[in-house]
């Protein structure tokens, strides 16, 4: 059916981390090639827009995240010719392209930081977040997200850089209007180049403190201060409408916000990032399902709190993983029922009001992998293990075959492939009319048929009380009901609605089977789309 609705808001993004999506070159690292090469299978799948975690030319100390040439391709994936053919390729196929745009910090090999460290009158001094110190010590007493003080001492100058993350990472300055210009013109390069728009690293942390205030501390062991000088600060929702400005003088581009807090999860926060009258972000994350514990009621309440909290006109989007967190089928657990339980989060995530967002690997219910001490590159991990296993083990290669490496790679792949490649694969799953794989597929094309899924309102029907979660979904003449057992008991569904109803997918029974009512029972862990199809 066709929609005048932007594609951001009916579509579903899918997105790729490069260096574990497919080998084209033989060389361990998946590469830009390698992601046009699988294309036919993303359309196939039926996703609309992918999200590339960042291919900019970096010396990958964050692995990818510390950008040294934002204006080029990192010779580890491809070439900018590479990247161009990638948009081509997609664009023929009906699929958007979306960048990740890391711009609260660069690389310490920046060419802009090397300028700006060379002498205190440098012009491009003011273009990171320098300071002399306070009585001989670090400035105050910010943290790294990646531990220790987030200030780095510069003998050449004598003074410290601010750096969020590593300190090979150096923030900039996003007072500095100068800097926000060169921003905006890197931008337009992408935009020119056809890029349909960008996912913003951290940006709520784009700005910090004038006075350099200390943060609150707080008792708890990982993060022992409130970030409130540090992040979040009122005047970066000036910068983000300044830089929406420039991504809407091009036509039926987007963008999407990284809101992270801790404790994870702030819909509210979140939302403050979409603006007013749509003049911020067109869409922004929040993360409160991702660290929350399985439950119909646990999920029924963040969706409730992330709703409410939507600005009028807003849009929400919906996650269930991403590079930096575990593998949602892996945090959901269960034992023996964890693909049960994925399933149902399947259904749950393509069929609530939202943009849905899933990560490589979901639709076949790719885990966390087994990792040993040895295998672990990611700078996190290898500073807090066993403590902390860091972020590898959800970035490990595609499984795409049963064969060596997963189909990955002729090569050792740059982490192992996890175990269950042998039955967890693309290929087995594509000869599998039940698998999970196919489960996707099916749920994302009837999305694509009927606007009530993707663009509809949403009703709440059973809140999760007794672990069932049952919402309609309407637009116009079209009337969607969905129920989620998301239990190992049978459950009933009573729901005083009589007409004629169909079975449109189950995880259980018949496709097609009919009501006369919402009078049910529920297998365990079953997940059911049933569409009105008349009256009686």
């Amino acid at each position: 059916m066709k929609s005048n609705t932007p594609w951001w808001k009916s579509g579903v993004v899918y997105q790729i981390y490069p260096r574990s999506f497919y080998d084209s070159n033989d060389d361990g690292i998946g590469d830009i090639k390698g992601i046009t090469a699988k294309l036919e299978y993303l359309s196939w799948l039926g996703i609309d827009a992918i999200w590339l975690s960042p291919v900019n030319t970096s010396p990958m100390y964050d692995f990818g995240y510390d950008i040294s040439d934002y204006y080029d391709v990192d010779d580890c994936y491809g070439t900018l010719d590479d990247f161009m053919e990638l948009i081509d390729q997609a664009h023929k196929l009906g699929i958007k392209i979306i960048m990740d745009l890391v711009v609260n910090h660069t690389s310490h090999m920046h060419k802009w930081f090397i300028e700006s460290r060379s002498s205190k009158d440098n012009r491009r001094r003011d273009w990171y977040i320098w300071h002399e110190g306070k009585d001989g010590k670090v400035p105050n007493n910010w943290k790294s997200a990646f531990g220790g003080s987030a200030w780095e001492f510069d003998p050449h100058t004598g003074e410290y850089y601010l750096h969020s993350f590593l300190k090979e990472q150096p923030d900039l300055n996003w007072r500095n209007p100068d800097m926000r210009k060169s921003i905006y013109k890197m931008m337009r390069f992408w935009l020119d180049m056809g890029v349909d728009g960008f996912r913003l690293d951290v940006v709520n942390w784009f700005v910090k403190d004038k006075k350099f205030r200390n943060n609150p501390f707080t008792i708890k062991p990982f993060d022992p201060e409130k970030h409130k000088y540090d992040r979040n600060r009122p005047e970066v929702h000036d910068y983000i409408r300044e830089l929406r400005s420039v991504v809407d003088e091009y036509e039926n581009r987007m963008t999407v916000g990284e809101v992270f807090t801790l404790p994870p999860g702030s819909p509210v926060l979140a939302a403050s990032f979409l603006g007013n009258d749509n003049d911020e972000l067109h869409l922004t994350f929040d993360f409160s399902i991702m660290y929350r514990l399985w439950s119909a009621r646990r999920f029924y309440n963040c969706i409730k709190k992330w709703y409410k909290a939507i600005p009028e006109g807003g849009w929400p989007c919906n996650v269930l993983s991403n590079h930096d967190q575990p593998r949602s089928r892996s945090r959901f657990m269960g034992g023996a029922d964890s693909e049960n339980r994925a399933r149902v989060a399947a259904v749950f995530l393509l069929t609530i009001k939202g943009t849905p967002f899933l990560y490589y690997g979901e639709e076949i219910g790719m885990k966390n992998a087994r990792l040993s001490r040895g295998d672990i590159v990611d700078p996190l991990g290898r500073r807090y293990w066993p403590v902390y296993r860091g972020r590898d083990c959800s970035r490990t290669p595609m499984l795409w075959n049963s064969r060596s490496n997963a189909g990955f790679s002729t090569v050792r792949p740059w982490l192992p492939v996890d175990s269950s490649y042998k039955n967890i694969n693309v290929r087995a799953q594509m000869n599998d009319r039940y698998s999970m794989l196919n489960l996707y597929r099916n749920v994302l094309h009837l999305r694509r048929k009927h606007k009530a899924l993707s663009e509809g309102e949403i009703f709440p029907v059973m809140k999760g009380i007794n672990g069932v979660l049952a919402y309609m979904r309407v637009q116009g003449d079209e009337k969607f009901f969905i129920a989620l057992n998301f239990t190992s008991k049978t459950k009933r569904v009573s729901e005083d609605e009589r007409g004629q109803w169909r079975v449109m997918f189950s995880t259980h029974r018949t496709k097609y089977e009919h009501f006369t009512s919402l009078d049910m029972t529920l297998a365990p862990y079953e997940a059911m789309i049933v569409m009105r199809i008349g009256d009686l």
